[in-house]
């Protein structure tokens, strides 16, 4: 496989770029320093066949599951990717910590030397990007050769599901930069709510309440609070009319209960905060056009995927924290 050498004023062109604000700042690098950090990286390293923003929706992903997963190992650096020893060094390498070039391109690993200093360090970020582009630009150039290269080293559709959902999101905004959020109602209406996590509800069965129901006059406008893509919208026999759109930190977020959708969304679609999606009802508990077995009201859910299992979280710290930055606060 071809190695890339970074020349040495090139070499020290990226590390003044990268970590200039780190080494001589006194304070600790803002939000918006370390986005320009990883954005010089991924720029640098992006190929015709392999754009950054294929590159920043697998190193986010990685870093999203990092964050939830005690059994994953923390790691330092511009990049959160940590490849498998079998896939850095090769599956029949007896040496499995291999850092040679030479050895591990002759057992059929994919670690590669980014930076030209001779060893391919999967802890070392130029080599970790520089391989994942040399791995994924060995399968093709379209959209589907990434969704399989995807798929052949994940081994896992959810996995893959949201890859592709930070790689379209990226793609569309043309950053990475996609942090900020928005209340699901409008905040000049009339609306409440408080944290009702983990109540009891006995419809359909004994079960506990995963998210937080905020309550309104029917037909009062719903957003998404996030970026996002639209996962899924329709009726389900406990939401009612609901939406859900899936966000790049590996969160999906679930609007119920709905009185209808917003003119023209669609499965697929690509929202940011504020975009209007549908409007509160009472929607659900039985079969599809169900309505008015409780008062008007949206059910909010939060959902996390940890690269193996999906699961709910309580939403109402959040919102608490979006309704104040929507109103102008911090």
């Amino acid at each position: 496989m071809f190695v890339r050498h970074m020349g040495f004023f090139t070499c020290i062109l990226l590390w003044c770029t990268v970590f200039s604000s780190v080494t001589f700042a006194q304070e600790s690098p803002s939000q918006e320093d370390i986005f320009e950090q990883r954005m010089a990286y991924y720029k640098h390293f992006e190929e015709i066949s392999v754009p950054w923003f294929q590159i920043a929706a697998v190193d986010q992903y990685e870093r999203s599951i990092m964050a939830v997963r005690s059994d994953i190992p923390k790691r330092e650096g511009i990049t959160a990717i940590q490849f498998s020893k079998a896939f850095w060094a090769g599956e029949l390498n007896p040496y499995s910590d291999d850092t040679s070039p030479a050895s591990i391109g002759y057992f059929g690993g994919f670690g590669l030397d980014g930076n030209g200093d001779g060893i391919a360090d999967p802890q070392q970020d130029d080599d970790v990007l520089h391989s994942l582009v040399s791995y994924l630009s060995s399968f093709g150039t379209t959209e589907k050769d990434f969704e399989r290269a995807l798929m052949v080293y994940y081994q896992k559709e959810e996995a893959v599901k949201q890859i592709m959902t930070n790689f379209r999101l990226y793609e569309n905004f043309n950053t990475i930069a996609l942090d900020k959020r928005h209340f699901p109602l409008p905040v000049k209406y009339d609306y409440s709510y408080k944290g009702t996590w983990g109540a009891k509800r006995g419809w359909g069965g004994r079960r506990m309440h995963e998210g937080t129901d905020l309550f309104a006059g029917y037909g009062t406008q719903v957003y998404s609070t996030t970026y996002g893509v639209v996962e899924i919208m329709g009726w389900n026999d406990f939401g009612g009319w609901r939406i859900g759109i899936r966000d790049h930190l590996n969160t999906y977020h679930y609007y119920a209960h709905l009185n209808g959708f917003q003119k023209g969304l669609a499965q697929g679609d690509i929202v940011e905060p504020g975009t209007l999606i549908g409007y509160v009802g009472s929607s659900g508990y039985g079969k599809e056009g169900t309505s008015g077995k409780f008062a008007p009201h949206l059910h909010y859910g939060m959902y996390k995927f940890n690269g193996r299992t999906e699961w709910a979280f309580d939403p109402y710290p959040s919102l608490l924290l979006w309704e104040r930055q929507t109103k102008g606060g911090k």
